[in-house]
């Protein structure tokens, strides 16, 4: 719902949030304020092999749908817009042709198929990778490709080796963001935000619009098939006359650059400043905020890239599971079909029954791996110090307070990575709702949390006010993203978190030597014999 009714004056953007579960298409005034949005389902197809896929011909017709009944509502007059805009998932690849139109299914940003040819590529032993090839990577980039395969040049590799015909069918590989900003606009372009994942642009230097011929050669990666690079913030094209009508919005509009989820949740959490950090809990999540440097922490896979525009940059990192063990419990321990809105209430008020730290259940929150602080593709969740007296009630609170024992452990780097605490943080993403899990959150963590209102729109919101600010049709101060309800440490609760927290790292540690063991087994299993020559050894030559 709107903060209030919207004015004749006010102007809006057409924005897009695609999520790793849904797309939200909304009208967003410049200053942050929803007039109307609507939210799509969409479907996510995994299998034992690693491959994490969505139909991106899907999202589009979800989003034209979705934008013809929010323009059709009235809520807004077509005049009010001023652009439009994607924000998303990302290090992920939509393999589409000259038009722009899917010739592929789009792999996630969890799709591991590639990750023989991302060993073969930079694997060694320090923290998975070889010394000398991840130097080369790091210096420019502030980060390199995961062995895992789980990234843009595993993608790429994979589809090269494994699916030629999906390969050579496509002119150009893209993020799902610029994908979108492509149907919109008929215009192949990224930038160094979207692609950032990809590895391959020289990130000391976020001017400079091209990417790294050197790297290329190192990862085998042809860039004459990525979309040329464009600034941050700037115009793409506008909205042609057949594609405005599948919208429902005026023919012209202008469609500004699209961003990652994590640039625009900067913006989205009113985190405006350099040093104000936001905690995401999401289907995934994440600790994000603005610094005003190019650093990388290789050890516990953090790094800053290219941000906002101006030479500043964004710190990532990221947990493959966040909100979204809640609806794994729900629907795997509980038993339900699917996961609604009430559902979620209804285990959080289960939660609320049981005293603080679960009867000493601890639940680890690695359903798909980890990345930050540790990038571990194998490692896997567990409940923790069961026994006969353990309740179905104490495992939903276990879930809910070891989402936040890993927050805590990776605030714990990103601390480190920032130099400083960082305290308040502003949480957001459809977790945040739970006035208990944003409690749970502040005593596990120790700081005070802010929970940003609407904190599920906030991504949305994010990508709304970017827009407004790159086109400079608003400014800063302008900007309304307010705080609905601020929650401080208990120091009895935090206490009893704190002896529970103490186990968890080490849980990681204890168990990670199995989750290799196992997880080289699975792999045997799914997937087909390793190829004999991955990369020409040209590539793989340090230069």
């Amino acid at each position: 719902m709107p903060a209030r009714a919207p004015a004749p004056g006010d102007r809006y953007v057409l924005a897009v949030d695609l999520g790793s579960t849904g797309v939200k298409i909304g009208l967003v005034s410049l200053t942050g304020e929803i007039a109307l949005c609507e939210l799509g389902v969409v479907t996510t197809r995994r299998s034992g092999d690693g491959a994490s896929t969505q139909d991106a011909g899907q999202w589009w017709e979800l989003i034209t749908a979705a934008a013809r009944r929010v323009m059709a509502a009235g809520v807004i007059r077509p005049e009010q817009l001023v652009a439009a805009s994607c924000t998303g998932q990302w290090a992920s690849t939509v393999p589409v042709d000259e038009s722009g139109r899917p010739v592929g299914d789009c792999m996630l940003h969890d799709d591991t198929r590639g990750a023989p040819y991302s060993r073969a590529l930079i694997g060694g032993p320090v923290a998975g990778y070889a010394p000398r090839n991840i130097l080369a990577w790091v210096r420019r980039t502030g980060g390199a490709p995961s062995p895992s395969g789980a990234d843009p040049i595993g993608h790429l590799l994979f589809l090269r080796h494994e699916m030629p015909a999906v390969y050579a069918a496509a002119r150009w590989f893209m993020e799902p963001v610029d994908y979108l900003t492509m149907r919109m606009t008929g215009v192949a372009a990224a930038t160094h935000a979207s692609m950032t994942a990809a590895w391959l642009t020289d990130n000391r230097r976020p001017g400079t619009l091209r990417y790294d011929a050197g790297l290329a050669r190192r990862a085998g990666i042809d860039t004459g098939r990525l979309p040329p690079l464009r600034p941050v913030g700037s115009v793409v094209g506008v909205i042609p006359e057949r594609v405005a009508g599948e919208l429902g919005v005026p023919a012209g509009l202008p469609v500004v650059t699209g961003l990652p989820d994590l640039h625009a949740s900067v913006r989205g959490a009113g985190t405006m400043d350099d040093f104000q950090a936001h905690l995401a809990i999401s289907t995934t999540s994440w600790i994000g905020l603005s610094v005003p440097f190019k650093k990388t922490d290789v050890l516990r896979s953090i790094a800053s890239v290219p941000g906002l525009g101006d030479g500043s940059y964004v710190v990532a990192n990221n947990h493959e599971t966040g909100g979204r063990c809640l609806q794994w419990l729900h629907e795997t321990i509980v038993g339900a079909a699917t996961t609604t809105a009430s559902d979620y209430e209804r285990l959080v008020r289960r939660a609320e029954t049981v005293p603080v730290g679960s009867h000493g259940v601890i639940f680890t929150p690695w359903l798909d791996g980890e990345r930050s602080p540790v990038d571990d593709r194998d490692a896997r969740a567990g409940f923790h110090n069961l026994s006969l007296t353990t309740t179905q009630d104490d495992l939903v609170r276990a879930v809910l307070e070891g989402v936040a024992y890993n927050n805590r452990w990776l605030h714990e780097a990103v601390e480190r990575f920032a130099g400083r605490p960082l305290d308040p943080i502003r949480l957001i993403g459809g977790g945040a709702r739970s006035d208990l899990w944003c409690q749970i959150h502040a005593d596990v963590l120790g700081r005070t949390v802010e929970r940003v209102a609407d904190p599920m729109n906030a991504g949305l919101r994010g990508q709304a006010v970017f827009a407004g600010l790159s086109l400079g049709a608003v400014r800063r101060e302008d900007v309304r993203i307010g705080v609905d309800r601020v929650f401080t440490p208990d120091p009895a609760a935090g206490a009893e978190y704190e002896r529970l927290y103490r186990e968890f790292p080490g849980l990681y540690r204890s168990q990670r030597g199995m989750f290799r063991r196992l997880g080289r087994g699975a792999r045997r299993t799914a997937a087909a014999p390793r190829p004999r020559r991955l990369i020409p050894a040209a590539a793989r030559r340090p230069r």
